[in-house]
């Protein structure tokens, strides 16, 4: 198999994390002959791309509809020989389809959807994802599944292979970073969360839990490890609380895999989420985890056996479950042999590359027919 893997993001998230991920295991595990990523120049998934010496065409990118990307696709994809476009996001996906529409782009385009939002409410949209050039949508978790099926009408093409973590990447031992930046006491638990300050990742929820646990004594530091749009409005929240001092903001930062295992709870009170990939790294670190019940994080997450759930939008219900788990050793080692096995046995890259080549792979097969 020869893959362009294709995506029009400029940001870093986890997605553009997986991408990464796939390109390493396929090259390692020997999935495919070949294999490019195909970018936007100077986006940050080109910076990471060309520093791990992949295979990657940074490209100029006008917009969605960008016809000028939509030729040149078609051109790298006959230069490479390509086998299949694997498309990573919705203005890569629109541009995939109007190379095939416009400028006879014939190979197979499989699409990978993470994110629950329908996509019905929009005419163009709701097309580009029943072209017929698109032979699959393989989707993070049944929940994407789910909301896609208002828009598929070939329920056919949905299938689904789950989120991937390189379990190497990320390591166990408190490196203490955090406690030395920020001069967190010693014998002070951190309680964090690493999320966008976006709606999805419910945020308001997550200082209100903060609020409802000073207000019981709990003493931890609470520290937020992100940035995006809502965060003005949920700093503007803690000030009305009476928490603002009393949480840690760290910013966007790079090195989540030396800092996450300074957490003692991993607060995540995410409301939509497609499956939550940073509980799958806090497995990887042996941090126990308080979430809640919301989209895919239940196929990531067994309330009882790798961690707790609360309510959603619910901040007793949180703080209910941190007080249960933040001083029960017993329990948080539970919870955390428990979550490490599940990832390895889950969501490893070997296990994720293989199930995602499999499905890519059946595309191929079925076009040579």
């Amino acid at each position: 198999m020869r893959l362009l893997q294709v995506t029009a993001s400029k940001g870093w998230r986890g997605h553009e994390q997986k991408i990464i991920y796939l390109y390493e295991a396929f090259r390692d595990y020997g999935y495919v002959e070949d294999q490019w990523i195909v970018c936007v120049k100077d986006s940050e998934i080109y910076k990471v791309a060309q520093s791990k010496n992949m295979q990657v065409i940074g490209m100029d990118l006008g917009g969605e509809y960008d016809l000028k990307f939509a030729k040149a696709l078609k051109r790298i994809a006959d230069e490479n020989r390509a086998d299949i476009v694997f498309i990573h996001n919705s203005e890569s996906h629109t541009l995939a389809v109007l190379s095939s529409l416009f400028y006879g782009l014939k190979i197979p385009l499989v699409l990978c959807r993470t994110l629950i939002k329908r996509v019905d409410t929009n005419f163009l949209r709701k097309w580009k994802y029943n072209y017929k050039g698109i032979k699959k949508i393989i989707c993070v978790s049944q929940p994407v599944v789910e909301v896609l099926k208002y828009a598929v009408k070939d329920h056919s093409k949905l299938c689904v292979v789950g989120s991937v973590t390189d379990i190497n990447k990320f390591q166990h031992t408190d490196t203490g970073i955090l406690r030395k930046e920020f001069n967190i006491p010693q014998d002070m638990k951190i309680i964090g969360n690493i999320a966008a300050f976006t709606a999805m990742k419910d945020l308001f929820t997550w200082v209100r839990t903060v609020a409802e646990l000073k207000s019981r004594g709990v003493r931890a530091a609470y520290i937020i490890i992100g940035d995006g749009p809502q965060e003005p409005e949920v700093k503007s929240l803690a000030q009305e609380l009476g928490v603002y001092d009393d949480i840690i903001w760290a910013g966007f930062r790079k090195d989540i895999p030396q800092v996450l295992p300074e957490f003692d709870l991993f607060l995540f009170t995410s409301n939509n989420e497609p499956t939550g990939g940073v509980l799958l790294e806090s497995y990887a670190c042996r941090v126990p985890i308080v979430a809640n019940n919301a989209g895919g994080i239940g196929e990531v997450l067994i309330h009882g056996k790798t961690g707790l759930m609360a309510e959603v939008g619910n901040p007793s219900s949180f703080a209910d479950k941190v007080q249960e788990l933040l001083y029960d050793e017993p329990l948080q080692k539970k919870f955390t042999h428990n979550g490490y096995e599940f990832l390895k046995d889950n969501f490893t890259k070997e296990v994720i590359a293989k199930k995602m080549f499999d499905e890519l792979n059946e595309v191929l097969i079925a076009s040579k027919k």
